[in-house]
C-alpha cells in the first residue's frame, strides 16, 4: 500500500478511486465523530477521513484530538460533500503523536482565529497554520525560482563568507565575533584599545551585511555569479521593515554596464514573482482571500487601492518606469503632498535622501507603475559607486514597488582605481583593509555592476503580509532571539 502526501492524493483525485492509500498528518478538525480533516504541509487543502465506528477501535478514537498525529490506511472514495473530490474511508487508523487537551488550549493550535503577535509568541508551532504554512511555501517557491533563473541565465552559485573584516556598506551597524572570554579582562593595546591581534582571527571580524565586495571579486573571474545567504545587521530598530538576520540575493556581473542592470533585475523580479504564481496557485488564492480580508478592517486612508493579485498583476505586466533621482526630487518637490505639507519628511531639495513616503508616492500615484531611480547625489549613497561624469551624482539604481518602496539596491561599481581610492579616501576607510578589493582594478578592471535583493522584501510583497517578522521562519529583532 502506497504512502502519499496530502497534495499527491488531491492533484491525482478520482484516478485513485477505490485504491488502498496510506496518509500521514495532522489533525485539523475531527467533526460529528465521523469526519477527521488531516493535513501534512504538503498543501494549504486537507483530506477529509471518513470514520466508522463500528469497524475502528473505539478506544483509539477516543484519543483522536486537533493537533494529533495520525497513520490512516483507508480507501479513497468519491467524496459526496461539496468542496472536495475525494475522501478517505478509513479501514485502520494508528495515533503517531496525541495532543494534550489541557495544554492545546493554550496554544495557537486551537482551532480559531489568532493574531499574528500570538503566533510570533509561538514560532515553534505556527508553521501547522494555514497562513504561515502558506508563508513558508511561497518563500521556498520565490527561493527556488532565484535559484532557478540564474541558473538558466548562466550565472555561477558563490558562497561568501558570513565571517567579514570588511563593512560592506560602510554603516558600521555590525554584529562583532570574537573568541574573547568576555568575562574576563580584555587584553589591549599601548593606546588602550582592544587587542584584536590577539584574537581568533587576527583581527576585529563581524558578521557580514553583505557578500558584494566578495561577489565583485568571484565576477572578475567567472563573468556572472550570485550570492544567496544570511547577511546581518546590527540596527537597533524595532519596525515592521527590519530584521537583524535576513537573507540576500547579490548578483555581480563583470562587462555589465547600469542600464543591462536594469534589464536583468526588471526580468529577475518578474520570472520569480510568476514562478511563485504558478507554483503555489492555492496557498496565493488563501492570502489573496486574507489580504482583502484585512484591508476591509483598516481605515479607509490606509486601505491598498489594489487587491494583492491586482498588485502582483501590476509589477508583471507593466515595463518599470526609469527615472534619474533629479526628476524624482522635481516631481516630488512639485507634487501636492509636499506643498501641503502632507510628508513626515518634507522634500526640500536636491540631495534628499528619499524616504518610504516618498517612493511610495512615486509608484502608487505619480506613475502607477513599478520605478527604478538612477543617478542619486554621491554624498548619500555606498564608496563603491561608480562615480559619473558631474562628479556629483553615482550611478546607482533602486527599483520600487507598491505597498513597500525599495525592493532592490545596485548601482555600476566604480572599476576606475584612481577615483575608487579617492571615494575610499572620502569615506574614512582604511586602504589596506580593501587590499584584496582594490587589486581587482589593477589587472584587467572592466566596467561590471550588481545588486542585492533582500528575500523578506519580497515574499513581504508577495505574500501581501505586513510585517517582515511574519515572513521569515524564526525572526531575529532587538531583544528577541528566542527559538
Amino acid at each position: 500500500m502506497k504512502n502519499f502526501t496530502v497534495k499527491e492524493l488531491l492533484e491525482k483525485g478520482k484516478e485513485l478511486n477505490l485504491q488502498e492509500v496510506t496518509v500521514q498528518g495532522w489533525v485539523r478538525s475531527f467533526r460529528s465523530n465521523r469526519f477527521i480533516a488531516i493535513n501534512d504541509g504538503s498543501t494549504i487543502k486537507n483530506i477529509q477521513i471518513v470514520v466508522d465506528f463500528e469497524k475502528l477501535d473505539a478506544k483509539i478514537l477516543k484519543k483522536i484530538s486537533t493537533a494529533a498525529s495520525l497513520k490512516v490506511k483507508g480507501e479513497v472514495v468519491e467524496s459526496q460533500g461539496a468542496g472536495q473530490e475525494i475522501e478517505i474511508i478509513a479501514k485502520e487508523i494508528e495515533i503517531l503523536g496525541e495532543a494534550n487537551p489541557d495544554e492545546l488550549q493554550s496554544t495557537i493550535l486551537q482551532p480559531k482565529q489568532h493574531s499574528l503577535e500570538k503566533l510570533r509568541e509561538q514560532a515553534h508551532l505556527r508553521f501547522r497554520t494555514n497562513t504561515f504554512s502558506a508563508i513558508m511555501r511561497v518563500r521556498n517557491s520565490l527561493m527556488f525560482g532565484i535559484h532557478k533563473y540564474f541558473n538558466e541565465n548562466g550565472f555561477v552559485y558563490i558562497n561568501t563568507p558570513i565571517i567579514t573584516g570588511s563593512d560592506a556598506e560602510g554603516a558600521g551597524e555590525m554584529f562583532s565575533v570574537t573568541n574573547f572570554d568576555l568575562e574576563k579582562e580584555l587584553p589591549r593595546t599601548e593606546e588602550g584599545k582592544v587587542d584584536f591581534s590577539q584574537d581568533f582571527f587576527g583581527k576585529q571580524t563581524n558578521l557580514t551585511v553583505s557578500g558584494q565586495l566578495e561577489g565583485e571579486v568571484a565576477a572578475m573571474g567567472l563573468g556572472k555569479i550570485y550570492t544567496f545567504g544570511p547577511t546581518f545587521r546590527a540596527e537597533n530598530s524595532n519596525t515592521a521593515r527590519h530584521l537583524a538576520e535576513f537573507w540576500m540575493i547579490e548578483p555581480e556581473m563583470a562587462f555589465y554596464n547600469l542600464d543591462m542592470n536594469m534589464d536583468l533585475a526588471e526580468d529577475m523580479l518578474k520570472y520569480v514573482i510568476r514562478y511563485a504564481l504558478d507554483n503555489c496557485a492555492d496557498d496565493m488564492q488563501f492570502l489573496a482571500e486574507r489580504f482583502d480580508k484585512e484591508q476591509t478592517q483598516k481605515p479607509q486612508n490606509e486601505r491598498s487601492e489594489l487587491s494583492l493579485m491586482e498588485r502582483l498583476d501590476y509589477v508583471l505586466n507593466n515595463k518599470f518606469v526609469r527615472l534619474s533621482y533629479t526628476e524624482a526630487i522635481e516631481i516630488l518637490q512639485k507634487s501636492k503632498q509636499n506643498q501641503k505639507k502632507k510628508f513626515q519628511y518634507p522634500i526640500e531639495g536636491w540631495g534628499t535622501d528619499l524616504q518610504s513616503e516618498h517612493e511610495r508616492y512615486l509608484v502608487e500615484k505619480h506613475f502607477k507603475t513599478p520605478v527604478i531611480l538612477f543617478d542619486y547625489p554621491a554624498e548619500i549613497k555606498a564608496f563603491y559607486m561608480r562615480m559619473n561624469e558631474d562628479g556629483k551624482t553615482v550611478r546607482a539604481m533602486d527599483i520600487l514597488f507598491p505597498g513597500i518602496g525599495e525592493i532592490i539596491g545596485g548601482s555600476q561599481r566604480e572599476e576606475r582605481l584612481d577615483v575608487l581610492d579617492e571615494k575610499i579616501e572620502k569615506f574614512g576607510i582604511e586602504k589596506e583593509e580593501l587590499w584584496w578589493y582594490r587589486d581587482t582594478r589593477k589587472f584587467g578592471t572592466v566596467p561590471h555592476s550588481g545588486f542585492g535583493l533582500g528575500l523578506e522584501r519580497l515574499v513581504l510583497f508577495v505574500t501581501g503580509m505586513g510585517n517582515i517578522r511574519d515572513v521569515i521562519p524564526f525572526p531575529r529583532t532587538p531583544k528577541n532571539a528566542e527559538f
